[in-house]
């Protein structure tokens, strides 16, 4: 055992004990591993390799900021009902424990460590001396040991004077300040949702919302030391450098335009036209002859799906082709909820195809009016579960009225005599 051991101080003691049984069949039974699990610890206390030591670390006012992503999937957090798959942006300063955190759907990248960093630091009125992260790919090239900060990276780090810093490749305990900010928050958020009493949102802005009440509880308590902290980080920069990166990108005839491997709709007057794309941490903004023209969440490379369109680019088309709808490469993206999904199958099930896809194609034309969509969706998930197809002219009668009852008003005009008593009087200056 001990030259087991020695030759690989690493091996666990039922790993031992299994081979014991296979060279020495019924001479070491089952029973035997407590005490050959408390010898091997004996062994590796008097004679095994040295262990990892971690040292404590005192943290200066306004010496240190870390930064890191962590998932969220564990939260179970829904989006009208639908599972919201995320990441956390999230800021530490490391005396104070002020911290910033941002919903990050894209995963990390540039833009989104750039985007939640100037956050946080405009946020927090100043910057730290250091910049610190784990070996974040959006960050550093992960091809080389030294240190290859990005030239984009060390723009934004010479922009606000800071320095950057990483920990060893593979080491995370290093970056502990924010390491543990993760797990902390993480329960806080948690225990949160609990309250709450349900995980659904109904929109991703009240989910930002939530977040940030969250973080701004846990920062009130630490209020005295991030006072402290405040006076000793630098001055701000006039103004937030670039967050962004820009690519070009042709609208095709289908109203679609890639831009990183992600395929993106755009209203259908833009095809044909070359776009200067603006690709940020959350979003995406098109430029056309230097015009704002077309603006989209940034989808995410995350699974099998890279598709990140808007059913309301395709309405006024499918309006005048709507069997095209059944067959439609990327037909399963443009139903905005499940309900929609659901509500198709029915109708392919139990309609004719031309019948089936004008009345799909009317009730999205319907969810795309404000207000709409969600309301339409319990509406048709009541039908669903009464096994009822929708009533297409009753539900625009509802949703969409072609007239609308306008106030009868009487205004009734005085006689022009009725000034005449006017005259005559005096009005105090």
């Amino acid at each position: 055992v001990v030259a087991m051991l020695t030759n690989a101080p690493q091996l666990q003691a039922i790993t031992i004990l299994r081979k014991l049984q296979d060279d020495h069949p019924g001479q070491y039974p089952d029973s035997t591993r407590r005490t050959l699990e408390r010898r091997v610890r004996h062994w590796r206390a008097m004679s095994g390799p040295p262990k990892e030591v971690f040292f404590p670390q005192q943290h200066e006012p306004g010496a240190r900021g870390l930064s890191d992503f962590t998932d969220m999937a564990e939260l179970r957090v829904t989006i009208a009902g639908a599972p919201f798959a995320h990441r956390l942006y999230h800021f530490v300063l490391a005396f104070s424990r002020w911290e910033y955190a941002n919903v990050v759907e894209s995963g990390e990248s540039f833009e989104a460590l750039s985007t939640g960093l100037q956050n946080a630091l405009w946020q927090a009125g100043g910057c730290p001396l250091e910049h610190r992260t784990d070996s974040l790919s959006a960050a550093f090239r992960n091809l080389q040991d030294e240190e290859d900060f990005t030239v984009r990276y060390a723009a934004l780090l010479e922009h606000y004077g800071m320095a950057g810093t990483r920990n060893n490749r593979g080491q995370g305990h290093e970056n502990g300040s924010v390491e543990s900010s993760h797990r902390y928050l993480k329960e806080a958020i948690d225990q949160a949702l609990m309250l709450r009493g349900h995980r659904d949102f109904a929109d991703r802005t009240a989910y930002d919302e939530f977040l940030r009440e969250v973080v701004m509880r846990r920062n009130r308590r630490n209020g005295a030391a991030f006072r402290l902290e405040r006076e000793q980080l630098i001055d701000l920069p006039l103004r937030r450098t670039t967050d962004f990166v820009e690519e070009e990108a042709r609208v095709t005839r289908c109203s679609t335009f890639t831009v990183r491997g992600i395929l993106y709709s755009a209203p259908s007057r833009l095809i044909g036209h070359r776009l200067k794309v603006r690709v940020y941490g959350d979003r995406l903004d098109c430029y056309l002859s230097g015009a704002l023209v077309h603006s989209a969440p940034r989808g995410s490379r995350a699974g099998d799906n890279r598709r990140a369109l808007d059913y309301r680019h395709f309405i006024e088309g499918l309006k005048r082709k709507p069997q095209a709808f059944k067959g439609l490469a990327f037909r399963d993206e443009l139903f905005p909820r499940e309900a929609y999904r659901r509500t198709w199958e029915q109708l392919e099930a139990r309609l004719t195809q031309r019948d089936a896809c004008k009345m799909i194609v009317g009730l999205l034309e319907l969810a795309a009016l404000d207000g709409v969509e969600a309301v339409l969706a319990s509406r048709l998930n009541a039908l669903l579960v009464d096994g009822r197809l929708p009533d297409l002219k009753a539900l625009r009668e509802e949703f969409a009225p072609r007239q609308v009852d306008c106030p009868v008003v009487n205004v009734e005009i005085p006689p022009a005599s009725s000034y005449d008593d006017l005259l005559g009087k005096e009005v105090a200056a």
